[in-house]
């Protein structure tokens, strides 16, 4: 910590005691601070020093850094997305009470954030099963709140790592790489000998529509042809984890979304998916290559027998205490502006309910299919990041078919970017950047020419006898 900035984290020490379901007295004497000090810092009337955050860390197994690292930013540009719905317009809140209720009220942001997430979902099951007066038999009821938006909340609150399935992975990778055999092939035997499931390849007529299917029946994990060798692999290595991890795999599902139903059972896929990735990419074997290799993607993809999509996706996940890796985030695009995908192990604020800016060179990296594009983007509260982007295939196609592609772009602060092999060359200080907004209808950057709609928390100006280099003008004050 940079111990010539003052550190207020009173409302995340306030929280962090009520989790423990501790006093104030008893935090004070495990972290030997008198209660009236504890006290202030929990009030912010004094900041945090390097010494309590160490304390902490030994006390309740903490990350000092992790502990202290500043969300507010991301959570003001949620907050602020959210209050730009119309639904506001009559009672508009400003910055600054926005930033004082993150502040000193963080539990309330986070009801409020849900509190819309339920009223997205309403509005939508509203207009989508509206029943037809015609047709009463359609009538059906309304859905919770959207599982794909909850769990991508609630994987972002874990900052996209979870230590027992990578200590897991790491130990399974070890007992197979004793076989000798490629990764594939060592799965596949593990499955069989331990398992009594047999991994199949099959022809496109038989798999149909699937990808991946297992028959219970027969005790076969059957995969398609048109799965390439990477794919495989993990399509075997997800199999397995639900063969040896699924009580440790339920037990985390249900502790994040105590609720059985569509959220927890994709909780359950998505660390299916992460074990996948972490038995590929063993954590300690993998941050130590990313490192040395300057973050390649393209390098580490050959080392592990991965693709540059579960490269980058591992890349989002190595937040391992005394073995971090560069805070990442992750979005994979389609060339209509679709997110499908976004993690982060940062605080990059992505938007939650729109796209992404036009201007970040996301989308024109399908122009350039093969090639790494990279990008130094700057956000309007003023922040910097440097950008990578590839397009990339999911699978083969047979002749005919439609061939979808996307783009994954993985991204750190611009501060991170001297460590990387995509940077090697440039002066980062002086470097120009791009700048962009989260998305249209949040960007407040004027006279832009790919603006798709005017900013909602703003006015706007129509004039009949002037047209302007955006199609939009807006009152920017």
């Amino acid at each position: 910590m940079d111990e010539s900035r003052k550190l207020f984290v009173g409302p995340r020490l306030k929280r962090l005691r009520r989790d423990l379901n501790l006093s104030q007295s008893r935090m004070a004497e495990e972290l030997g601070l008198s209660p009236s000090y504890l006290n202030l810092m929990e009030r912010n009337q004094r900041p945090i020093t390097a010494q309590v955050l160490i304390r902490l860390a030994h006390a309740y197994s903490l990350d000092p850094r992790e502990f202290a690292n500043d969300d507010h930013e991301r959570t003001a540009s949620e907050l602020e997305e959210i209050f730009a719905d119309p639904l506001f317009r009559g009672a508009p809140v400003s910055r600054i009470e926005l930033r004082e209720t993150i502040e000193n009220a963080p539990s309330l942001v986070d009801a409020v954030n849900r509190l819309y997430r339920a009223y997205q979902a309403m509005r939508g099951a509203r207009e989508t099963f509206t029943p037809s007066l015609n047709d009463r038999d359609r009538a059906e009821d309304a859905p919770q709140i959207n599982p794909v938006d909850r769990v991508r909340e609630l994987i972002h609150d874990a900052k996209n790592h979870f230590p027992d399935l990578d200590d897991a992975a790491e130990t399974l990778a070890s007992d197979l790489a004793v076989s000798g055999h490629e990764p594939f092939f060592a799965i596949a035997e593990r499955l069989r000998s331990k398992h009594g499931i047999r991994v199949r390849v099959m022809p496109i007529d038989v798999m149909s529509d699937n990808l991946r299917r297992y028959d219970h029946h027969r005790r076969q994990l059957l995969i398609s042809e048109l799965v390439d060798p990477s794919g495989r692999t993990f399509q075997a290595a997800y199999q397995l984890a639900f063969a040896e991890m699924r009580s440790t795999i339920d037990a985390l599902a249900a502790k994040l979304e105590p609720v059985d139903g569509p959220a927890r059972r994709l909780l359950r896929v998505s660390f299916g998916n992460y074990f996948a990735g972490a038995l590929m990419m063993p954590y300690g074997k993998f941050h130590a290559a990313a490192e040395a290799l300057g973050y390649d993607v393209e390098v580490l993809a050959a080392r592990f027998g991965a693709s540059f999509e579960q490269v980058a996706h591992r890349l989002t996940t190595l937040a391992r205490p005394g073995a971090r890796g560069i805070p990442f985030f992750l979005v994979r695009v389609d060339a209509a502006g679709n997110v499908s995908k976004r993690f982060s192990s940062g605080r990059f604020p992505f938007s939650q309910f729109g796209g992404t800016c036009p201007l970040w060179n996301l989308h024109s990296t399908f122009k350039t299919p093969g090639q790494v594009a990279t990008q130094i983007v700057e956000l309007p509260d003023g922040s910097r990041w440097f950008s990578m982007a590839r397009a990339v295939k999911r699978a083969s196609n047979p002749w005919g078919m439609p061939d979808p592609q996307f783009v994954v772009g993985l991204g750190c602060e611009l501060k991170y970017a001297h460590r990387l092999v995509y940077a090697r060359g440039l002066d980062l200080a002086a470097a120009d950047a791009t700048p962009i907004g989260i998305n249209c209808r949040l960007c407040e950057r004027v006279a832009c020419p790919q603006r798709a709609a005017p900013p909602m928390m703003h006015a706007l100006i129509v004039d009949e006898m002037r047209r302007g280099i955006s199609p939009f003008e807006f009152d920017a004050t």
